[in-house]
């Protein structure tokens, strides 16, 4: 299977390669793009925003070409770079048609009778599809939960990879002549009548929970139509091969990828024999640059376009006159020199030279274009629901926009390696999304809360808590310190146009009082009376003293929700000592909820007569980095004033515990109303006096692991130790909390 790899190889660094750009010129003027809608004043959203405009106009992406709608990816000079001023004004689904909900099936097809698929594409390809199913928040599949149709529902998307198959059936006879007269060209009907065949000969499932990715190999075209009017492949003039232009009509007519169904019922939602498919042609070449970022320079949030140094009249002279006297080998060396700062692709998956070379990364095209059809798929899966009024689909709408949005500030999962193009590979190793264990360099989509292109809803909770208050004081709580970039989307009744629907903040104070949940102020949301209360800020007084615990939950429209909880400290007289016939707390006790502490350090005395005097109780984790913590352990500090024996537990939120794959057991015993914990990590405390110390609470290696991927962690510590009084202990608990980056 290396003669493919090969022959790539050969095709890639020959010295007759037809060099291309993608653009005649630039612009120079920046276009401004919509405001964000967000919670924080986070700049580097806005930033990473900024684009470029090209000069050829947008064409539509959803079309129907000699009858067949299709929704195309064409090569990028017929689209404007990233996000443009007004775009998504008509990017709607007004009728509620159907998108894919939930856990979509996907199977990869690899239509290759000549065995030209190089094993370590498989092998790499394979890897991505089973990937997705693990795709994080902080990826822009992420995003597009916030799709919805007429049924109104809302799941996390993930495409569970079923597997992959290679279809050895011969190649059809041929029915189109493309561009360049490839030895074999397929017509779109052609992919369909073989995929029909393949799914019935096997036995596979058909219906709008499944997605076919039909894959074909080097050296075929794919065709939309027989008089092949739009392509894979295009052919140049020697002008324009002479002059790197590429205004040709087969180029401008060409495509990387489409996606489209076959719907043998005409059913307007689909229905159980549908079938669902993208066609990914093999695009994978050095040129290919404008199937994946169109030769664009993203560093430092603006984007630029990659060109050939500018020399000077004296420079050229002498670089003419150099390569006039130097010997063949070295003509070809200074070409290649120049021909790496031409615009190039990026192969974050670049492998050390080997058996396989360069020939792992050359899938990272390809990847992209995947990535893609998948998200178009989803949210348009039978081309008449989420789009334009000019086809422009989900991910078109943010075509060559990779910025970084994911995370704390926006900031989570930044652009990493090197836009430089390798000598070895002719292509950079920029990447910016994480999925599974590898990175790989995928397009952004498009954001319906106003954010515009979005690599990653950024959703963090954060406020920050008062200093010592005495009882009966107000106290304010501001969560507009959150970010929370999903905070609307369109929500479908039975009948009519949709209307917005928002995101959610709730407060728990700690002290048993009803949970205080609404909207944000400043949101669209406030602006409509019959939605309050808003609730991103809230006011609350403590009538005993105390250290409560107040939690902030925010909650997005896709569902996904974070939290922070914070201490805050109240002077004055405790709370009366529970009655035999008081609310009852786990074990029979009264529940720290519902009668607050009034120990110092938030302690509560439970389980023993009012004469014997709880523990006293202080702990909180040093300040020290993430890495160190997974390294040597987290550090925590705690003081005692008299013999105890507890332990430590460490607590995490479930939904980031979930985003991360990280199990653990359900933390019980908290305050009622507070979001759900999972203890990561124990140690256990014996004392044998009072007195301050501290200790090490070590990580096991796979929690330290699925750790290490996140970019900041919340992180609550909770410490349960009781007296040594005899018959009767007394129990106290404290919790603290911080976040580790």
């Amino acid at each position: 299977m290396q003669k493919a790899s090969t022959e790539l190889r050969q095709a890639r660094f020959g010295a007759d390669e037809r060099l291309v750009t993608i653009f005649a010129r630039l612009l120079s003027s920046l276009v401004a793009v919509r405001p964000i809608r967000r919670l924080t004043l986070a700049s580097s959203l806005v930033a990473s925003l900024a684009t470029l405009l090209i000069a050829a106009p947008a064409q539509a992406l959803v079309s129907e070409v000699a009858g067949t709608k299709v929704g195309l990816q064409p090569r990028v000079t017929a689209l404007a770079l990233g996000f443009r001023e007004g775009e998504g004004e008509t990017f709607a689904n007004e009728s509620g048609n159907a998108v894919l909900h939930g856990n979509v099936s996907e199977y990869a097809i690899y239509w290759d009778p000549g065995d030209e698929f190089d094993h370590v594409w498989v092998s790499n390809l394979d890897g991505f599809f089973r990937a997705l199913g693990e795709a994080t928040l902080a990826t822009p599949f992420g995003v597009i939960a916030q799709y919805r149709d007429r049924s109104n529902a809302v799941a996390p998307f993930h495409a569970l990879f079923k597997g992959a198959y290679s279809d050895t059936v011969k190649f059809p006879a041929k029915k189109c002549t493309d561009p360049e007269d490839l030895s074999t060209c397929l017509t779109d009907a052609q992919l369909r009548e073989q995929l029909q065949s393949f799914i019935a000969t096997h036995g596979l499932p058909t219906g709008m929970s499944t997605v076919y990715d039909l894959l074909t190999p080097p050296g075929v075209a794919v065709c939309v139509d027989e008089a092949a009017t739009s392509c894979s492949d295009y052919t140049l003039s020697k002008t324009e091969e002479e002059h790197n232009e590429r205004n040709s009509v087969s180029y401008k007519a060409s495509f990387c990828s489409y996606h489209s169904d076959i719907n043998p019922d005409s059913a307007p939602e689909g229905d159980g024999h549908t079938i669902l498919y993208a066609a990914i042609p093999w695009v994978a070449y050095t040129s290919a640059y404008d199937c994946q970022d169109g030769g664009w320079n993203p560093e430092k949030h603006k984007e630029t376009q990659e060109k050939p140094k500018e020399l000077t009249e004296k420079e050229e002279e002498a670089r003419k006159k150099a390569l006039e006297e130097d010997a063949p080998e070295k003509k070809a060396e200074e070409e290649k020199t120049r021909r790496l700062e031409d615009p190039h692709i990026e192969e974050p998956n670049q492998e050390p030279e080997g058996e396989d070379g360069d020939a792992a990364a050359l899938t990272d095209v390809l990847v992209d274009q995947i990535s893609e059809e998948e998200m178009n798929a989803v949210t348009d899966p039978l081309l008449n629901a989420w789009h334009d009024n000019r086809g422009e689909e989900a991910t078109d709408l943010c075509r060559n926009a990779f910025a970084s949005t994911a995370g704390e500030n926006g900031t989570g999962g930044e652009i990493s390696g090197s836009v430089k193009a390798e000598p070895e590979t002719e292509a950079g190793t920029l990447s910016n999304v994480t999925v599974g264990p590898h990175r790989y360099y995928i397009n952004n989509v498009f954001n319906l809360s106003g954010v515009g292109c979005s690599g990653g809803p950024a959703l963090f909770a954060r406020f920050t808590a008062p200093n010592p208050v005495n009882a009966g004081e107000i106290i304010g709580v501001d969560g507009m310190e959150s970010g929370i970039s999903l905070i609307e989307a369109k929500s479908f009744g039975p009948s009519g146009p949709p209307t917005l629907t928002f995101g959610t903040f709730s407060w728990n104070f700690g002290d048993g009082s009803p949970e205080v949940k609404g909207f944000a102020p400043g949101a669209p949301t406030c602006e409509v009376p019959w939605l309050s209360p808003c609730a991103a800020s809230a006011f609350h007084s403590y009538q005993y003293g105390g250290t409560y615990t107040v939690t902030l939950t925010i909650t997005d429209v896709d569902g996904d929700t974070t939290s922070v909880s914070h201490e805050i400290t109240v002077v004055g007289p405790p709370p009366p000592s529970p009655s035999s016939e008081g609310p009852e707390g786990p074990n029979g006790t009264s529940s720290p909820a519902s009668s607050p502490s009034g120990t110092p350090n938030g302690g509560s005395s439970t389980g023993a007569p009012a004469s014997v005097p709880a523990p006293i109780v202080a702990a909180t984790i040093v300040a020290q980095s993430l890495r160190k913590a997974l390294h040597k352990g987290l550090v925590v500090r705690y003081s005692v004033n008299e013999q105890v024996a507890g332990h430590f537990e460490v607590l995490l939120s479930s939904s980031v515990a979930r985003h991360l794959g990280i199990t653990g057991t359900p933390a019980t015993g908290l305050p009622v109303g507070s979001a759900p914990y999972v203890v990561i990590a124990k140690a256990i405390l014996v004392t044998t006096k009072g007195g301050h110390s501290s200790v090490h609470i070590q990580f096991s290696k796979r929690t330290a692991a699925r750790l290490a991927h996140a970019h900041k962690v919340a992180l609550m510590l909770r410490l349960i130790v009781r007296n040594a009084s005899g018959a009767s202990p007394t129990t106290t608990t404290v919790i603290s909390s911080t976040t580790l980056g």
